[in-house]
């Protein structure tokens, strides 16, 4: 399953190529071909499909750096010889900090110096393909939701069990994964978190135009691809298969990337969830607003 969140749009990648015209005339043309392909080869445009949804988004919003200074710089050697980066901060019990979907580990920096201060050890990874790690096993500039897990549950059994994890949109995702799989993190906060990979590949198939045997060839594909099926990162319902730490979920009411509706969702469905609700700061800017910052580090470290 090479399960990404909802960012990974074709269209977010080609608007700043070619103008609105030609991309709408590009768009039109994939969906003819995702039609026709459905009919004929849907084993085909379900290669195209998973291409398409393992693609990371570019923007310069995912590449900000928010790091008050530079860390301890180190690297995880996961089984197959890839090597992820790690940046740490201060001394203590551990937190970490999992960015989302494209993005890297210097986004939720904002957190390190009111962590530090507060006698925490602040361990930041870049996922396979994100940030300063190497290429995931799809090649560079693509990755899968397995990789995440992977790197956050490395990082885990190198620097100790988490005091907590602060994780952002797919990130939060790919930690309640982690927890699914065993992660004993004592508490988690989730920042516009994703929630609903299915629903996001259902959106895609009305986007590009293809259909239901597409759709099951895809599905078929990217659980080959990750090791494991999309609906894991479905995580609203993961209270029914796991035990969850106790949760502060921080989203934002015009966020234009994962709706507001989906943490709601998730705080009211997990039984040790709390809801932060934010006004005017979108799906990135929220990392970096002083006053969620200290609402997160005030629940991380109460």
């Amino acid at each position: 399953m090479a399960t990404t969140s909802p960012q990974n749009r074709t269209t977010v990648r080609t608007a700043t190529a070619h103008p609105p015209a030609t991309q709408a005339a590009r768009l039109a043309l994939t969906r003819l071909a995702f039609r026709s392909l459905d009919r004929v080869a849907p084993d085909l445009a379900a290669r195209w499909a998973a291409r398409i949804w393992c693609t990371l988004p570019t923007g310069a919003g995912r590449r900000r750096d928010e790091r008050p200074r530079p860390g301890e710089r180190s690297t995880l050697t996961l089984s197959d010889g890839r090597r992820v980066a790690v940046e740490t901060w201060g001394f203590g019990p551990p937190v970490y900090l999992v960015h989302g979907w494209g993005g890297w580990r210097g986004q939720l920096g904002a957190f390190v110096e009111p962590l530090v201060a507060a006698n925490r050890r602040v361990i930041a990874l870049d996922a396979p393909s994100h940030g300063d790690s190497d290429p995931g096993t799809l090649g560079r500039g693509r990755a899968t939701g397995t990789e995440f897990v992977e790197a956050l549950s490395a990082a885990a059994g190198k620097h100790g069990k988490p005091d907590a994890v602060v994780a952002h949109s797919f990130g939060c995702a790919a930690t309640a994964v982690a927890l699914l799989d065993g992660l004993p993190a004592s508490k988690v906060v989730m920042v516009a978190p994703s929630t609903d990979l299915s629903g996001n590949i259902a959106v895609l198939g009305r986007m590009l135009g293809f259909g239901e045997r597409t759709r099951a060839a895809l599905m078929s594909r990217l659980r080959r691809l990750a090791g494991r099926p999309v609906a894991d990162f479905d995580i609203v319902g993961l209270a029914q298969r796991a035990e969850l730490p106790p949760t502060l979920v921080v989203h934002d009411r015009e966020d234009k990337e994962v709706p507001y509706d989906d943490g709601a969702r998730l705080a009211a469905t997990w039984p040790e969830a709390e809801l932060a609700s934010t006004e005017g700061l979108g799906h990135q800017r929220i990392l970096r607003d002083p006053d969620v910052v200290e609402v997160v580090v005030d629940y991380v470290t109460r």
